[in-house]
């Protein structure tokens, strides 16, 4: 018998944003497909998950950033990682 298992490894944190501004969570990894859990800051239902997998609203994320600018730096909540861009600054 096979498992379906096929889950993703954890995915590297970007960069913590700063005070008031916004995370970019665009990984599906962010979102439970199966699940709702309560909020870890306001313990009101969500599908989101931080990069650790902590159920977590993205704007009750950003609004403890915001509040909690020193510790947020210890990187609790932050944003994904984002490719370098390929493209040339100039064109001829």
């Amino acid at each position: 018998m096979t498992t379906r298992s096929k889950k993703k490894p954890p995915f590297e944190p970007g960069l913590v944003p700063a005070p008031g501004a916004l995370l970019e969570w665009r990984d599906s990894q962010h979102f439970d497909h199966w699940q709702d859990r309560p909020c870890a800051l306001c313990d009101q239902s969500t599908r989101l998950r931080s990069h650790a997998g902590e159920a977590v609203h993205k704007a009750c994320a950003e609004d403890w950033i915001a509040e909690n600018p020193v510790e947020a730096r210890l990187g609790r909540f932050a944003s994904d990682t984002q490719p370098k861009s390929t493209q040339s600054a100039t064109h001829a």
